[in-house]
């Protein structure tokens, strides 16, 4: 078992000093161990994360500044900061910055599973279909448009 190493990372940085583009949101890595996986995301308006599901891990996300629309379970909501969205195993949802605003928050998921190598594996691709393709090789399954 990886325990959490215990210290603090500070505002401006990623623990380990990584940083993530991911189709053009912006994650800092914050905390990294067996048991979670946390990241401070800021989603530029007009950005998002399409409908998928976690299988294996529950998902959470606390709203700092912003608005996200949610597609949660087949329930249109709404989080503003100081919201927390949870998210359990085999929840499907999707998250939408519909605003003119980013949305800027902290995610995390529990236990981390492969998550942090996903997300090395699709920094900077540019091809949505790719990003898909990887996720589902790492316990992230997107699911299909509506018919």
């Amino acid at each position: 078992m990886e325990d959490m190493p215990a210290g603090i990372t500070r505002a401006a940085e990623g623990y380990d000093g990584i940083v993530w583009n991911i189709l053009g949101q912006t994650y800092t890595l914050k905390q990294d161990c067996e048991n979670s996986l946390a990241w401070h995301a800021v989603f530029p308006p007009g950005t998002f994360v399409p409908p998928h599901i976690h299988p294996t891990q529950d998902e959470f996300i606390y709203m700092l500044d912003g608005r996200f629309d949610l597609w949660l379970n087949g329930q249109d909501l709404v989080a503003e900061a100081g919201d927390l969205i949870r998210m359990p195993k085999n929840l499907p949802h999707g998250i939408f910055n519909k605003s003119d605003a980013p949305v800027t928050c902290l995610f995390w998921v529990t236990p981390r599973r492969s998550l942090r190598t996903l997300f090395e594996r699709i920094h900077d691709l540019t091809d949505p279909a790719e990003v898909v393709r990887i996720a589902a090789e790492h316990e992230v399954n997107f699911l299909p448009p509506p018919a």
